[in-house]
């Protein structure tokens, strides 16, 4: 055979190398022999073809799911680790935590005997506490049979954000950026400016690196969702509402993560959700059933605003595709039509939607990589196919085009599926195949098994990837208000004023521990003189860190969007409840008055992680800023005048909860699969959707201002 290729630095751990035609070989079956498989001279789906055709059903099966996998370091009892405490062998019953779907077994046990191959890594330890596991896990894998190694994959890890499962798993050990949204607010900005996204691009390169030296090898990101209704809790994962943008963005992250084609050094990119999770029943969120519906009121919204990001995706080549949970509704929606033809929408969630995955993302849009589905398809998030055991689930999610079902290790009701008839041999194989092309073309058979916990550590540790991050959340910070040229705070305005900084937030405790934070990172900058004594100051600087509705439970009533406290709501059984989104709100005030009466100004920001209604607060703030998990010493370079600010809104803030309101139908005062930059099109006569402040700005998509 000619080699075009070079000799791969083979490393083994528990099998043998063997060499033919002067060359070596992983054994990774121990049988002394070069089947294709072990050939790295092969391309990757000659490969997986091979390697399908000599593992059993049971290896099959295991090999279509991924589930949550902790580490060693985070079990308790350490007399449930192996491998001197790196994997973790506990036994979790089901139902004992929200992991827990099915009974978890010990990893030895679940790489072994149950065969499972990819897992989600949760936990954030460090880089080099993260190789040594991965390194482990593979290890484990060597041993095995086939010697088929595993597949790490993780949600996003470069953020600054609070904790939420499924979502913002860990932060703070990679170099760590805004939130997404903050990444569109400082790329548009350079956009605005006569620049491009390459923000983003630079973003993807740094994380890849970080990723890749830690052995995590495959992401769950990014989410090319437009965001459309703007009660949808998940808007802050989003780029916003710009199909156009999100698309380049998109684009971007996949050649930065994965490059042109998935090699050696990629970071395999799962984009979710397709068809596109932003045109929700009124913000609701199909984590649970209230949620279940995607409506498209408007026609050709689907094609115009949902689908564009993710033919971006595929022309980028991403290696797999994540659908929703939420079911298309026919009640709600008019006929939706692509490239001419009318959709026909089969009410089942996009997991099991046949036609959604083979017509429009692989014959439309010309996908070619494999499909991935959402966390817990088959037993909790199971929409439109509720009344089926949990083997048709499988098998109607398998027959739709769905190659690996996520988080779950139930290979027994997979197996049902297949014995039973109800999905071929064939689609199992052509599954397979699909997932094993991935791991060979990212070298995990051959010279990328395992990683350097040494590099990890020094790659993480760069300097100039934190700094390249600190540069974007400055590039972030988005002035929406700045009423007579009140900044920047230049030395020559500050001339000895007192400054006073107070962090608000849904829970005190939290506002308590972050003011501090604030304070201690103003006194870093060393330009402020501060006081703890908001009457005596001259300035106040206050952020608003508001919070609304949880990730797996719907609100007792529609999600609230405005800045309150104890306000009292509806909910949708008629009765009233209270809510807040920010807690001291009285004090808020307070402070904004007593500055005010001695002439002081008050510089208000606010975390932009919900498209908020801000009618209670922006009148009370001569400046008011957007941030978007963006660090308050990055906010403050920009209120100093240190940093010229540019970014700029990546989503529209709605101007009342009169333009949100829903009727008695459950229809909403402006459409739900319609971007906030278009909603007055199709809003009432004499209603405007766009916040417009004091001054005369208003909030919309692209707003910013700047000196």
């Amino acid at each position: 055979m000619e080699s075009n290729h070079k000799q791969p630095n083979l490393e083994v751990r528990v099998k043998n190398i063997i060499e033919v035609d002067g060359l070596k070989f992983k054994d990774l079956n121990n049988s002394g022999k070069l089947e294709p498989y072990k050939d790295w001279r092969l391309s990757p789906k000659e490969r997986a073809e091979n390697l399908v055709s000599l593992m059993n059903i049971d290896e099959k099966v295991g090999m279509m799911l991924i589930n949550t996998r902790q580490m060693g370091l985070t079990q308790k009892d350490k007399s449930k680790t192996s491998h001197d405490g790196v994997l973790d062998e506990g036994i979790v019953e089901k139902g004992e935590t929200i992991f827990a779907l099915e009974k978890v077994y010990g990893t030895t046990h679940t790489i072994e005997n149950m065969h499972l191959r990819h897992f989600i890594l949760r936990d954030n330890w460090s880089p080099a506490q993260m190789a040594e596991w991965v390194n482990m896990m593979n290890e484990l894998c060597e041993g095995t049979r086939l010697g088929i190694p595993c597949l790490i994959a993780s949600n996003s890890r470069n953020e600054n954000t609070e904790f939420i499962f499924g979502m913002n798993d860990a932060a703070g050990i990679f170099s760590t950026w805004p939130g997404t949204l903050g990444l569109a607010a400082a790329a548009k900005g350079d956009i605005k400016d006569g620049g491009d996204a390459s923000l983003i691009s630079q973003f993807a390169e740094i994380a890849h690196d970080e990723w890749d030296a830690v052995g995590i090898r495959k992401g769950y990101m990014y989410m090319a969702d437009t965001a459309t209704d703007p009660r949808w809790q998940r808007t802050y994962g989003t780029f916003g509402e710009d199909p156009e943008f999100i698309s380049d963005a998109i684009g971007r992250i996949i050649d930065g993560f994965q490059g042109e084609t998935v090699g050696k050094h990629s970071i395999a990119m799962t984009t979710k959700h397709f068809p596109g999770g932003g045109a929700r029943e009124n913000g609701f969120d199909p984590h649970y059933a209230e949620g279940k519906w995607n409506l498209y009121p408007t026609p050709g919204s689907l094609e115009k605003y949902h689908l564009p990001p993710f033919q971006a995706a595929v022309n980028h080549g991403t290696s797999s595709i994540m659908p929703y949970y939420s079911i298309p509704s026919i009640k709600k929606s008019t006929v939706q039509e692509f490239e001419g033809e009318d959709i026909p929408f089969e009410e089942v969630g996009f997991t099991f939607n046949h036609y959604f995955i083979n017509h429009i993302l692989r014959e439309r849009l010309g996908f070619k990589g494999y499909v991935n589905s959402d966390s817990g398809v088959t037993s909790k998030m199971c929409w439109g196919v509720e009344d089926k055991s949990e083997a048709e689930r499988f098998a109607k999610a398998v027959n739709a085009g769905t190659d690996l079902v996520a988080d779950t290790n139930d290979i027994t009701n997979l197996k049902k599926a297949i014995e039973n008839g109800w999905i071929s041999e064939k689609r199992i194989n052509e599954a397979n195949v699909r997932l094993l092309t991935e791991m060979f073309a990212l070298g995990l058979f051959d010279d990328r098994t395992y990683v350097s916990p040494e590099k990890a550590t020094s790659v993480v540790k760069n300097p100039a990837n934190w700094e390249a991050a600190y540069e974007a959340h400055k590039k972030s910070v988005t002035v929406l208000k700045n009423s007579n040229q009140t900044l920047p705070l230049t030395a020559e305005k500050l001339g000895g004023k007192k400054v006073y900084v107070e962090v608000f937030h849904k829970e005190p405790e939290r506002a308590a521990a972050y003011t501090e934070k604030a304070r201690q990172e103003c006194q870093e900058l060393g330009q402020f003189t501060l006081t703890d004594n908001h009457e005596e100051a001259d300035i106040a600087i206050l952020f608003l860190s508001p919070k609304s509705g949880a990730y797996f439970n719907a609100t007792p009533g529609l999600l609230e969007l405005e800045i309150c406290e104890d306000k009292t709501e509806t909910a949708l059984d008629g009765s009233t409840y209270q809510e807040t989104t920010l807690s001291g709100m009285d004090h808020l005030k307070e402070v904004a008055d007593s500055v005010h009466v001695r002439g002081g100004k008050v510089i208000m920001s606010v975390n932009v992680i919900l498209p908020w209604i801000l009618g209670n607060v922006e009148p009370l703030a001569d400046v008011l800023i957007a941030g978007y998990d963006t660090y308050y010493k990055a906010q403050y370079e920009v209120m100093a005048g240190n940093f010229r600010p540019v970014g700029v809104l990546p989503l529209t803030l709605p101007a009342s909860d009169a333009v949100i309101a829903v009727d008695e139908n459950g229809d909403c005062a402006s459409r739900n699969d319609v971007p906030g930059y278009d909603k007055d099109q199709y809003m009432t006569e004499g209603m405007t959707y766009a916040y417009q402040d004091r001054d005369g700005n208003v909030y919309k998509l692209g707003h910013g201002l700047t000196y």
